[in-house]
């Protein structure tokens, strides 16, 4: 693991390990879409999505999704198509709608935000699934979708996710997928007339080829019964990988 390495500089100081050979910063997400087998990921398009979108959140009668979110409720099909209107170019944060692969209607979005190439940093956020779409495999695979493109095509070298420190479900998924929790930034900001404490939660180029393989591991088909039910935790696989990173960092340190 690249940042257990110990390095002294000529002052006796301790300095941090190099960046990788040939690394000049990351590119920026582009708007396309990311194709997944279970669910697809297209670039958030008002009139495409949000008739779709107000129907899927609608559903959720309570309210629930939206306790944390900056954004909504909303009361009816236009109201989401204007907010979607608003947001739809906007290169930061990058909105886009999960929609079952093939294509179909949209289940929920999800966001690069805090997009950073320069030191390789960028944030996925604007979490808003439906009811459909929640504690499901489709819903797994839009983290992993959206990991992929940051990892593996763009060369980013910090992956981050942020919530209301107050948000459990939140940080259990943070958890789960393979986040590591980094501390709680306190009056960190504040939404909707209240306070938020952000809970930082990240994974490191280094952590995700680990992470990547628990999350595939996860995905395949062969990991679910007849009746659907999974048969090793994702919790339990990311949980491995991340000791294992720290085991060979610790070797290598």
């Amino acid at each position: 693991m690249c940042t257990a390495i110990r390095r002294i500089n000529y002052l006796g100081l301790p300095i941090g390990p190099p960046l990788p050979e040939g690394w000049n910063g990351a590119a920026p997400p582009p708007r396309t879409v990311m194709r997944g087998l279970r669910v697809w990921l297209e670039p958030l398009d008002a009139e495409r999505h949000g008739t779709a979108l107000f129907n899927t959140w609608a559903a959720d009668r309570e309210g629930r999704i939206f306790i944390y979110m900056p954004f909504g409720p909303f009361d009816d099909a236009s109201a989401v198509r204007a907010w979607a209107a608003g947001v739809q170019h906007e290169s930061d944060p990058q909105f886009f709608a999960a929609v079952p692969s093939g294509g179909g209607p949209a289940l929920g979005v999800a966001s690069y935000l805090r997009i950073k190439p320069g030191p390789g940093t960028i944030e996925v956020g604007w979490i808003c699934y439906g009811p459909q779409l929640q504690r499901t495999p489709e819903a797994t695979e839009v983290m992993y979708l959206m990991m992929r493109r940051a990892f593996d095509e763009l060369g980013y070298r910090r992956y981050e996710w942020k919530c209301d420190a107050l948000n459990a479900v939140s940080r259990r998924a943070a958890a789960r997928l393979g986040f590591t929790y980094e501390g709680t930034f306190r009056q960190a900001t504040h939404y909707k007339g209240r306070n938020r404490d952000t809970a930082w939660f990240a994974i490191l180029d280094s952590e995700w080829p680990a992470i990547r393989d628990a999350q595939e591991r996860w995905l395949d088909p062969a990991n679910f019964d007849s009746s659907g039910q999974q048969k090793a935790s994702l919790s339990a696989l990311t949980a491995d990988a991340l000791r294992n990173v720290a085991r060979e960092g610790a070797v290598s340190g």
